[in-house]
């Protein structure tokens, strides 16, 4: 039960993941970056086996598309799942498994994928989306949190959302942002003031 940006800039070469879901503690369940090679959020049904296995078939700069490929084949309930990738080259590539519970579905831009299951419609990617777009003179980690906060003012989850997380790599082995909100009443809010917090420390944090 989860909606998720996963994004690469090609101003800076920054990769990173904002997301937010009904579950607690969504920031070490669901997404993956690898610096200078891409991000991807595993969700749905979230198998905390594919991990490892994501973040080395993104160190080995494959096509997001066989990335995916090669996720699903490794996992004994691929239909449970929802998978999207922004690869080395900038490229996206996603699925959203049968099993998915409604609304379930994903959208691929330039450079970013939008996806989400048990939302409240497919406004929810829609909206996403097009905050993304409209800010694309702002630093991707503003880019991804306007997603997430687009995402829950277009309906989100019937259920609500519990945490969310925000996570963004430059070139460093480190990442710039690691945000995670693991269970509040209002995660987008919360990740909001952290991030508007932290976001002047970060050229000094590196």
């Amino acid at each position: 039960m989860t909606y998720s940006i996963v994004a690469r800039c090609p101003r800076t070469g920054e990769y990173g993941v904002g997301i937010a879901t009904y579950s607690p503690n969504v920031g070490v369940r669901c997404p993956v970056v690898v610096p200078q090679r891409g991000a991807a959020s595993l969700q749905a049904v979230a198998n905390p086996h594919l991990l490892p296995i994501a973040r080395q078939l993104i160190g080995s700069s494959l096509s997001a598309e066989k990335i995916v490929s090669e996720l699903l084949a490794a996992d004994p309930y691929p239909q449970s799942r929802q998978i999207h990738v922004v690869d080395v080259y900038g490229r996206a590539h996603a699925f959203t498994g049968e099993k998915n519970a409604a609304w379930c579905g994903h959208q691929v831009g330039e450079g970013y994928s939008v996806a989400g299951n048990v939302l409240a419609g497919s406004g929810v990617v829609d909206a996403m989306a097009r905050a993304y777009e409209s800010a694309e003179a702002l630093p991707l980690a503003e880019r991804l949190v306007r997603a997430v906060e687009a995402g829950r003012d277009a309906g989100g989850q019937p259920e609500g959302q519990n945490s969310a997380a925000l996570v963004v790599y430059g070139e460093q082995p480190f990442p710039l942002v690691d945000l995670r909100v693991d269970l509040h009443d209002q995660p987008e809010a919360e990740l909001r003031r952290l991030w508007d917090w932290f976001r002047p420390m970060v050229p000094y944090y590196v």
